[in-house]
């Protein structure tokens, strides 16, 4: 039986991770065997880039910060070599880094077990969907450019019509009356 110090650690764990996959917005489990130092480094990079949270995680403690969390069918997931990418504000941000860097190796020594969003475990199909999804704030300007694009082509239709009779007729304006004294 492990000593009450190493048990207390061990809690504290589990109710930090519990507390990070209840707030997470989504998140990924990852078997990361077999990919280097230099790999590994590159990746972490970009997850922090892109504010995701990545750490390696013990199975056992993540079973039990899972069941904490709500997410109990993550547990099937949790055996090998596994890590977990979490974002807080970007939902599809970890999906995506985890998912161009699972290609990077052919799913072969880098592989996506599972993933979460809001609370809900999604199917392999759906996080890998998920992930071709551009960023948020491209998807965001991709709204907005649809939004502008009518307003941009009535002002060039506006332009030309003005163009073609000769520019705009500017009103005369009538001169004022001298104040009645």
């Amino acid at each position: 039986m492990p000593n009450a110090s190493v048990l207390e650690a061990k809690k504290a764990v589990v109710a930090e991770l519990t507390e990070k996959l209840q707030n997470a917005a989504s998140g990924v489990l990852v078997d990361y065997k077999g990919i280097t130092v230099a790999e590994d480094t590159a990746l972490r990079a970009e997850l922090r880039a892109n504010d995701v949270e990545y750490a390696v995680v013990k199975n056992t403690l993540t079973r039990f910060a899972a069941e904490g969390a709500g997410l109990g069918e993550l547990s099937e997931s949790l055996n090998g070599t596994t890590s977990l990418a979490i974002s807080h504000s970007d939902p599809i941000a970890p999906m995506r880094v985890i998912n161009k860097f699972a290609k990077q190796f052919n799913g072969e020594k880098f592989t996506i077990k599972a993933g979460f969003m809001e609370g809900r475990i999604l199917p392999l199909d759906e996080v890998l969907a998920m992930a071709e999804l551009p960023a948020k704030e491209v998807l965001q300007a991709q709204v907005l450019g649809t939004m502008l694009a009518p307003i941009t082509s009535l002002a060039i239709v506006l332009k030309a019509i003005a163009e073609e009779k000769g520019g705009f007729v500017e009103a005369a304006a009538e001169p004022e009356a001298a104040p009645a004294e």
